[in-house]
């Protein structure tokens, strides 16, 4: 097919044309154990990340990194990581993005054991999840790694991260971003219906203890 195109398409091939037979070409040589394999025609820039699980070993789309405060569980970074990096590689452009969002500097880093050789550079303690806590304090903290697993899971089934619609590694961006400001709006929204339906429960008691009170005198 790519011989039969060239063929026909002669001298008048344009830039889109060349861009989607090199992408052919590409598809045609790459083996079993190529690197940087082309697992999609026409969004070059997915790739295969390894899960390391029984029931789903391998995953296709892009690495992001994604970090969420240790009180609240409110998701401060979504950063897409372009291939497949190293977990480890991933932790300092993940606190600087985090720092950019908030303009704050974090002081302890709850990381998984993915990130045991990490490229952090910065003045904030970094702890490794199933390390032996020396303290309460430290092991009440390390327990904190935990939480942004369904922290996780809510952004990727719930706000739709697992399935994007946009193309391009933009796309990916926006999708990434998108999903997680939705959570924490999503959260934001339950606490102020919370917050109003206790105070409505609140004045119904009052109203009707008052009342009590009244025809008991």
């Amino acid at each position: 097919m790519v011989r039969d195109i060239e063929r026909k398409a002669g001298n008048q091939m344009d830039a889109r044309l060349q861009t989607l037979l090199a992408r052919g070409y590409r598809l045609l040589e790459q083996e079993r154990k190529s690197k940087h394999k082309l697992y999609s025609f026409h969004a070059p820039e997915v790739v295969c990340i390894s899960k390391g699980k029984a029931h789903k070993r391998y995953e296709f789309g892009c690495k992001v990194g994604i970090a969420t405060s240790s009180r609240g569980n409110w998701a401060l970074s979504a950063l897409v990581l372009e291939g497949s990096p190293y977990d480890g590689h991933t932790l300092q452009a993940t606190v600087d993005q985090v720092r950019r969002v908030t303009g704050l500097e974090s002081n302890l880093l709850s990381v998984d054991k993915g990130c045991r050789v990490h490229d952090y550079q910065g003045a904030a303690e970094v702890h490794i999840a199933g390390k032996k806590a020396k303290t309460r304090r430290l092991k009440r903290l390390l327990k904190r790694r935990s939480t942004i697993e369904p922290c996780i899971g809510h952004i990727k089934n719930d706000d739709r991260m697992d399935r994007n619609h946009l193309k391009g590694a933009q796309g990916d961006k926006i999708n990434a971003l998108s999903a997680a400001i939705g959570f924490n709006l999503r959260k934001l929204l339950k606490g102020i219906l919370l917050r109003l339906y206790w105070l409505q429960l609140r004045r119904t008691i009052t109203s009707t203890w008052s009342t009590a009170v009244g025809h008991a005198v």
